[in-house]
């Protein structure tokens, strides 16, 4: 089993568990919260493998991956009570699994040699489509579309980390730990001390 493999099913089973988190919200059923939990696990590495021309996309040529996702719906099933607040919960397993999967997607990209445009819109798209499919089917505004978060610019500089750290010869271990160091702790700095970026603001036309 390959470190990228490692890295899919981990992201996998965290996203598989901000899913069901979000189909405890709104009080679905358990057939409800493996459909949450597998959408959001699989999306963003399946438009990856799409756009990589993956054939078999990962999830079809490994279906375990669809059971670690229906397992984490049931452990939220049953466990999701316990959490006073289930969406800071959600918040925090988000940023966690985008740390693994932008590594995952912008590390994967480069293991197939591609250039690195590409390597740092994998890393992108693998992290953030999942949660995007998630919120925009519960009806959310998406985490990534909130105002005076950093989200998007978080899997801008976990790839970018992926490029940079093997240009400067690091293993492929390492390389997939700085990059989701630094999607974490990006995403983490938003949270906790209101980290962001400039926005656009609109001026009054000129006469």
């Amino acid at each position: 089993m390959t470190l990228f493999t490692l890295l899919d099913f981990a992201s996998v089973f965290v996203f598989a568990l901000t899913g069901a988190l979000v189909a405890s919200r709104a009080q679905l059923d358990i057939v409800g919260f493996c459909f949450f939990a597998s959408l959001t696990a699989v999306g963003g590495g399946t438009l990856r493998d799409v756009l990589l021309d993956r054939n078999p996309v990962f999830w079809l040529e490994r279906p375990s991956y669809l059971g670690v996702a229906c397992g984490a719906a049931l452990l939220v099933f049953f466990t999701a009570h316990l959490f006073e607040s289930r969406y800071k919960l959600l918040l925090w397993l988000d940023a966690f699994a985008l740390g693994i999967t932008v590594s995952a997607g912008s590390g994967l990209a480069q293991a197939l040699n591609q250039p690195a445009p590409v390597v740092i819109v994998m890393g992108i798209i693998t992290g953030s489509m999942g949660g995007l499919m998630r919120d925009v089917v519960s009806n959310e505004v998406p985490l990534i579309l909130k105002k005076g978060e950093l989200y998007a610019t978080c899997t801008l500089a976990g790839s970018a980390a992926t490029v940079l750290a093997s240009s400067a010869g690091l293993t492929v271990a390492y390389v997939a730990l700085a990059s989701g160091l630094v999607t974490f702790s990006l995403r983490a700095g938003s949270m906790i001390f209101g980290w962001s970026m400039p926005v656009y603001k609109s001026r009054p036309p000129r006469a």
